[in-house]
């Protein structure tokens, strides 16, 4: 029968070089050559006053070292790290045999304010230095990830000040009880518990109190919109993704084609595309030639983005939310959408009925009028109106109509602020007038547009799925958007440390 030399799998006790740990060609080698030879640490450094006194305290290069080492693979909670620096010979060797606790990892990341983007951009220095950066295609892209932040305490002002209101009188009402009962002999466990919730209703109110008391104002989109606020992020927002609703940030990128690394990494927190277009490129212009094209998905698409790059000179494509249906490579693509989802099946789940739109309106013969659903006239208020440059005839309701409509919370938006329903019928385009979307749309249907479609996708959609896939780095593990932002520009950090290990960084 045969034997074999036994398989040592517990503990042992080893001499160990920390350097011949580290291989040449790895990502831990190119990150300690990149720390310890091309980044400048002297800002993170000067925030330390302990030279004459105080304990000594872990070198912040050190404590970068161990960070980025745990988000390549795919450990972004600081008690694992902590538990890595103690127990894997690769963070120990990395560290130098430092074992910071979690407390001070934590610290670290949330602490690092604005020197992670002067670290950023001195690997951008290294990654040009070794002609990774092309400057012919820029692709723009976001990635919503889910936040340290409860999704279940979002809400307005008006609905924090009903649920303080809500707890304050069932505090009250529990209080009254307790001074009628007072004499009666009760049951010890029952009082126990009825002084916890007692307790813990009015410790929450005065939460709510303490925090609207804080934040005077609702959150205000770029319309003047109110946004829902969040009592544990207020800077964070609730985001409607393929996979559900998050309470969570937008991580932004921008990648340059010819080896995909990350030129820029800006963390938002709103889940609408549109308004992130212009200050994202507003943040790579330093890094654009006279031919540098910027491309980015349909998200990014609006007439006041277009416009505003327009007049800064910058060659866009960003396609519109039409532009697949006019594409005859997407031509048969409903009959995919039709298929379950393999990670989220939507079917089965309860539909949302729809409001009416235009389509449901019956436009007299002469547009005198029209005919809403129920059967009730809107008359005309503007049989000649321009909407970005179509023209359109706007037709109003009666309130005598509308406000005792059985069917107004299918008809509007907000049937407890909007007293009349509006419609628009659009005739065509007005006659001279031409927008920057019509300019945008004959560029993407072009060949050449089509081509940039095909590029971007190719160039920027395999960074978010080597970070969120490959690397895990799917959420983010701190609260507000300074420490969010410079979290999300480590994960990107490492994704470009990744590309020099590829060109031999430190070899």
């Amino acid at each position: 029968m045969a034997r074999f030399k036994p398989v040592q799998k517990g503990l042992m006790l080893l001499p160990v070089d920390f350097s011949r740990q580290i291989i040449p060609g790895s990502f831990e080698h190119a990150l300690c050559y990149l720390v310890d030879h091309e980044l400048d640490f002297s800002g993170l450094r000067e925030r330390y006053r302990n030279n004459t006194q105080g304990a000594p305290a872990y070198d912040p290069a050190v404590l970068l070292k161990i960070i980025l080492l745990a988000y390549s693979r795919g450990l972004i909670g600081s008690r694992r790290i902590e538990a890595m620096c103690r127990q894997n010979i690769l963070f120990i060797a990395v560290a130098g045999d430092n074992q910071p606790h979690f407390t001070t990892l934590a610290a670290f990341i949330a602490e690092l304010g604005d020197e992670v983007a002067k670290l950023f951009a001195q690997v951008l220095v290294v990654c040009d230095r070794q002609g990774l950066i092309g400057r012919e295609l820029f692709a723009i892209d976001g990635v919503k990830l889910p936040s340290n932040a409860s999704k279940a305490k979002s809400g307005t002002r008006a609905d924090y000040q009903r649920q303080a209101e809500k707890m304050e009188k069932a505090a009250k009402q529990m209080l009254t009880h307790h001074r009628k009962t007072d004499m009666t002999p009760v049951d010890e466990r029952q009082a126990q518990r009825e002084a916890c919730m007692l307790e813990r209703l009015q410790k929450e109110a005065k939460q709510l109190k303490d925090w609207l008391a804080a934040n005077p104002e609702d959150r205000k989109g770029p319309k003047g919109g109110v946004r829902q606020s969040n009592l544990t992020d207020n800077e964070s927002a609730k985001m409607a993704t393929g996979k559900g609703v998050i309470q969570g940030y937008t991580g932004v990128a921008v990648v340059d084609e010819k080896h995909q690394i990350i030129l820029d990494a800006q963390a938002h927190g709103t889940g609408s595309e549109q308004e992130l277009l212009v200050p994202v490129t507003q943040a790579i212009k330093p890094q654009m030639s006279n031919q540098t094209i910027v491309t980015a998905d349909a998200g990014y698409h609006s007439e006041n983005g277009l416009k505003m790059l327009a007049a800064e000179g910058i060659d866009t494509y960003i396609p519109d939310n039409g532009y697949r249906k006019r594409d005859e490579r997407y031509h048969g693509q409903e009959a995919h959408k039709t298929k379950p989802d393999p990670l989220w099946d939507k079917r089965g789940q309860p539909s949302i009925s729809k409001r009416f739109g235009p389509g449901d309106f019956q436009l007299a013969e002469d547009g005198s009028h029209c005919l809403c659903p129920a059967g009730k006239r809107l008359y005309s208020n503007g049989s000649n109106c321009t909407f970005n440059g179509y023209t359109a005839m706007k037709f109003r309701g009666a309130e005598r109509d509308c406000l005792p409509c059985t069917l107004r919370t299918q008809c509007l938006r907000t049937p407890e602020k909007t007293k009349t329903r509006q419609v628009a019928f659009f005739r065509g385009k007005r006659d001279g007038y031409e927008t920057h979307t019509d300019r945008m749309k004959r560029k993407i249907d072009s060949d050449q547009g089509r081509q940039m479609i095909t590029r971007r996708f190719a160039t920027v959609e395999p960074v978010f799925g080597n970070l969120r896939n490959n690397k895990r780095l799917d959420r983010f593990t701190l609260r507000g958007w300074n420490k969010v932002d410079g979290q999300w520009k480590l994960y990107c950090l490492v994704h470009n440390i990744e590309k020099l290990v590829h060109y031999g960084v430190g070899q």
